[in-house]
């Protein structure tokens, strides 16, 4: 639909799609210059009103000084105290527009708007991102406004090859969401399918913002491993921009979207790159042991107190020393349960009464668990070791999937011994050869072997050293620095 040439045809047309008089946060300011009925359409609580009021004010203190003019809309658009105006003929575009937090500007006789931004969203300052503090860097964090999202992402890139392309999706909400990439580096096939794939997206809106696009992206299906990197950091988005990936920011979220992405790349953190190799290397193998250790202590120790014959004599003290009513396998499982009901607890509980919860897990509902006699000290020990090493993965969506694996390793350690322990691992493993991300490996350089790429893997190597982009992205650009020249 386009703008007709009467004001007035365009103001019915406005007033009942935009409900105006129905909506309180919808108005229309009307006005007269240089002879000309000129309607203004804005949308409270999105927009600047100190911008509007300048240019109200510069329109009335022109038409005070020139009654008539020769060419009216020319003249409008010459004097919109703005650096974005922008003409349009569709009145579905303006209306979009509008209803983004910019005005239109609809002048008599003519059958073109004008779109002015005067955006101003609400919303909160730059904060460091709770699960991705560092010790040493910048503390500054990705917010709910996408302008501002881009802007701190502009500010880390200043190549004229960034390209920040920004589209609608959502039926009804019409959600900003913003591909951020590097042309020249990024594969441009890849762009095409990412664009491709929230074009495809026919749903009411975006409710839950960044998660929608992604399960729409990666088809995530019943697969509980994340299949697309989350950060709240400008610099790890820079950081993978550079290297050829591409970044999704969605309005309404402070978390962005990095694609693609493996396994891997949901175990790094931002800390190791902040202090030097070789303490980055220690932090890196740290957490990885942490991460297995979380993975496997618990069911590993199920199956030898369980299972006595495997143990060798240097080790028989393993295992649970005083008998119980309750089976091991059972006291494992509801130990676990209390576990994450306590965490998910936390996350639902105001933050001066987090300590107290904790306090009172841990002194009262633990201990006397024990002392009745419902679980007993190792199999506490134990799942509470487990717990810290899974709480030392810097990928929540990452922690949550290697929780649900881990109870499934226990079942089957219960049920089958042994064989359930190598059977469980095995599927496991398969599973997680059999995804493919967006036509990416989802265990690159694990599956398929990539050397150097593996070896960056496992050692935090200093960025003098790093010649080359990761390949699993196809840069059209490969080489990151080149040797220094003699």
């Amino acid at each position: 639909m386009i703008f007709r040439k009467s004001i007035a045809e365009n103001d019915h047309i406005m007033n009942e799609r935009l409900g105006i008089g129905e909506s309180f946060d919808v108005g229309v300011r009307k006005l007269n210059v240089f002879g000309k009925d000129v309607y203004i359409y804005y949308l409270t609580g999105l927009v600047d009103n100190l911008y509007i009021i300048d240019i109200l004010r510069e329109l009335m203190d022109t038409e005070s000084r020139m009654r008539r003019a020769e060419h009216p809309f020319q003249s409008v658009k010459n004097h919109l105290a703005h650096i974005q105006v922008e003409e349009t003929e569709s009145i579905d575009h303006a209306i979009t527009q509008v209803l983004s937090g910019l005005i239109c500007v609809v002048v008599d006789g003519e059958a073109n708007s004008l779109i002015v931004d005067v955006r101003s969203y609400p919303g909160r300052g730059p904060e460091e991102p709770d699960t991705e503090r560092v010790v040493r860097g910048s503390r500054d964090g990705y917010t709910e406004n996408i302008i501002f999202n881009t802007g701190l992402t502009r500010r880390r890139i200043r190549d004229e090859r960034l390209r920040q392309e920004i589209m609608q999706v959502g039926v009804r909400s019409k959600t900003d969401v913003c591909l951020c990439y590097i042309e020249g580096i990024v594969d441009p096939k890849l762009v095409d399918i990412i664009k491709k794939e929230l074009k495809a997206i026919n749903i009411d809106g975006l409710t839950m913002s960044d998660k929608v696009v992604e399960e729409y992206i990666v088809k995530q299906g019943i697969n509980p491993f994340p299949l697309v990197r989350y950060t709240e950091r400008p610099d790890v988005a820079a950081t993978h921009i550079l290297e050829g990936h591409i970044v999704l920011i969605i309005d309404t979220s402070p978390s962005v979207v990095i694609t693609p992405a493996t396994l891997f790349h949901h175990v790094q953190h931002a800390e190791e790159y902040r202090q030097a190799a070789a303490v980055g290397t220690f932090l890196r193998w740290m957490r990885f042991v942490g991460i297995l250790f979380s993975l496997l202590i618990v069911p590993f120790w199920l199956l030898l107190a369980t299972h006595q014959e495997l143990l060798p004599p240097a080790l028989d003290f393993v295992g649970v020393e005083e008998n119980n009513n309750i089976p091991i396998a059972v006291q494992i499982v509801f130990a676990e349960a209390g576990i994450e009901l306590l965490r998910m607890a936390a996350i639902h509980t105001p933050s001066p009464l987090a300590t107290a919860l904790g306090l009172v897990a841990a002194l009262l509902i633990g201990e006397m668990a024990i002392d009745v006699g419902y679980f007993t000290t190792e199999v506490i020990l134990y799942v509470a070791l487990g717990s810290i090493g899974m709480f030392a993965t810097p990928s929540y969506e990452l922690g949550v999937a290697l929780r649900m694996s881990r109870y499934l390793i226990i079942l089957a350690v219960a049920l089958f011994g042994p064989v359930g322990f190598v059977v469980s691992l095995f599927l496991l493993l398969i599973s997680l050869i059999r995804l493919s991300p967006l036509a990416k490996p989802y265990l690159w350089p694990f599956l398929p072997f990539d050397p150097p790429a593996m070896y960056q893997i496992l050692v935090r190597t200093s960025v003098p050293s790093v010649r080359w982009r990761p390949s699993i992205v196809h840069p059209v650009d490969k080489i990151k620095q080149s040797p220094k020249s003699e």
